[in-house]
């Protein structure tokens, strides 16, 4: 069984058991969630399409603790002006295990 949920505007196809990196949450590890707005849930050939979400369906997770993405470095340079300005980013996420999927 799997299941296609959105949370702050990003799609995520998960199944149970999966980890996955979701935008940063002000929760503490240990602690369980539940995503609500549920696209898509599929079993086998039985599958249901929300309009835009399955009445009734959540996927539940636990949180596992904090990351970060890779850095990225964005490098603005003016030609001939003596202007250079070099930064870094890293994204900060949220590492989740999917425990369970209800429909």
């Amino acid at each position: 069984m799997y299941a296609v949920f959105m949370d702050r505007g990003r799609q995520y196809r998960v199944e149970v058991g999966d980890e996955i990196l979701v935008d940063h949450l002000e929760k503490a590890p240990g602690e369980s969630m539940t995503f609500g707005e549920v696209a898509f849930v599929g079993d086998g050939d039985k599958v249901q399409i929300g309009t835009p979400s399955v009445s009734g369906a959540s996927v539940s997770a636990e949180i596992l603790g904090e990351a970060k993405g890779k850095k990225l470095v964005v490098f603005k340079m003016r030609r001939r002006k003596d202007s250079r300005v070099k930064k870094g980013h890293r994204q900060h996420y949220t590492r989740v295990r999917i425990q369970g999927i209800q429909n």
